[in-house]
């Protein structure tokens, strides 16, 4: 194959452009939905159909030129940073399990939480954890795998455990100082973080109370199925070191790495299994991320073309057309960087994309650049929690044998966020910035 530098082609707005995720919805999710099984039809296959129409029907290439653009797309720095992400975490998972730290955090937290606040109190951890380490993807691979284990020893099941955390997630991705979005949103509407913080927490924290009080009802009547062993204390080492360092902002691949040594250390300290047994684990664990990785590269390789033949542009141009009015600026804020997330399937990305073209629809309905950084994060977030092809929703469905559209239903915060973000909208609200 000749790998030539490709000539810079640029495609006029196409809405043409978007059939490929025209495809792979109507192929995983409707057809899933029609046949009523989620895990009929193999999200690997999904796109790799829609893949394969996405390269057949782009046009200005030569069939190896857009291969290229294509596996462009796949190796996207951001794409291949998700992917160290997820090998490690499979890796830790994997060995965490083997040498007992699961089992242990698990028997933990069930004798710290009583039964009818153990939904709330997941909950609660999930959102102080993201807005501690600013990435949802690391407050999932931490929790999803204690979500459900403690959902095999409660009534509750695991699609709505898993949904919890990831629900939770999506609180300190959108509300975090460190967040990517946060930095992207307040970066590309110039405006100071803390101000961007101040009206993004009148919209996010009755969001999240309502969810929280709804757990705290809807878990008063569970129980533990059996009874918890002891704790054996020295096998929590790995997640405390796992939680703790990503709480004190360390970079999320060495926070992993740093798991994956000490689940070596505690295991073979306690006989669990010797160093072979711990590089079994490790393997097992990376080998086991296949089916997602493979689903990454393909998604952003077909976004990729999608974004190449004007997809993205064409959302841009349309619902900038027709304009009219402070609250019609704000909503095309939030319906543009809903769809550009929907073609990216990546918030952060997403931003990046609008942020510009927002900044200039505020200046020109004069709506604060506080509230339209706040629109921005806040609509990327809620996209990305319930789109099934998004890393979060991949990741939590691989560590807990799901499927990522079972996930969705469940996912009563990004829902209960979406709702009170259009209605701070409708509403004028808050005053004071909008």
């Amino acid at each position: 194959m000749n790998f030539q530098k490709l000539t810079p082609i640029v495609n006029k707005p196409n809405a043409w452009a978007l059939s490929p995720l025209v495809v792979f919805l109507c192929l995983y999710l409707v057809a899933s939905l029609l046949i009523n099984d989620f895990y009929k039809i193999p999200i690997t296959v999904a796109f790799m159909v829609s893949s394969i129409y996405a390269v057949a029907t782009t046009k200005g290439l030569s069939l190896n030129d857009r291969l290229l653009q294509y596996s462009a797309g796949a190796a996207n720095k951001n794409i291949m940073l998700m992917i160290w992400i997820f090998i490690l975490a499979g890796a830790f998972a994997q060995s965490a399990q083997a040498m007992g730290a699961i089992d242990a955090t698990v028997n933990l937290t069930l004798r710290l939480l009583p039964g009818n606040l153990l939904l709330a109190g997941i909950f609660l951890a999930s959102c102080f954890i993201s807005l501690s380490i600013g990435t949802s993807v690391g407050t999932i691979v931490a929790l999803v795998p204690v979500a459900a284990g403690i959902a095999a020893k409660t009534d509750v099941s695991v699609v709505f455990m898993t949904a919890v955390v990831v629900g939770g997630a999506f609180f300190g991705d959108n509300l975090s100082f460190i967040s990517d979005t946060t930095i992207a949103a307040t970066r590309t509407q110039g405006c100071v973080m803390r101000d961007k913080f101040r009206v993004n927490s009148l919209i996010a924290l009755p969001a999240a109370l309502l969810v929280f009080v709804y757990y705290v009802i809807y878990g008063s009547h569970i129980e533990v199925v059996q009874d918890i062993p002891h704790v054996e204390w020295m096998k929590v080492i790995p997640y405390i070191i796992v939680l703790g360092t990503a709480v004190a902002g360390v970079n999320v691949l060495l926070v992993l790495l740093l798991g994956l040594v000490s689940t070596g250390i505690v295991g073979m300290a306690y006989g669990t299994f010797d160093v072979f047994g711990w590089f079994g684990a490790l393997g097992k664990g990376m080998t086991g991320m296949g089916e997602l990785i493979i689903v990454t590269l393909m998604a952003g390789g077909m976004l990729e073309l999608i974004r190449f033949n004007g997809g993205v542009d064409y959302v841009l141009h349309r619902l900038t057309q027709h304009v009219r009015g402070k609250r019609g600026a704000e909503l095309s804020i939030a319906a543009l960087v809903s769809l550009a997330n929907i073609c990216t399937a990546n918030n952060t990305i997403a931003i990046i994309t609008v942020g510009p073209l927002a900044n200039d629809i505020a200046e020109q309905f004069r709506v604060d650049k506080r509230k339209s950084a706040s629109i921005l994060d806040t609509f990327s977030c809620v996209i990305q929690g319930i789109i099934p092809y998004g890393a979060q929703l991949l990741i939590a469905a691989e560590l807990s044998g799901l499927s990522p559209i079972h996930i969705i239903g469940y996912l009563y915060y990004p829902m209960a966020l979406g709702v009170a973000a259009v209605l701070s909208i409708l509403l004028r609200y808050p005053r004071r910035y909008s």
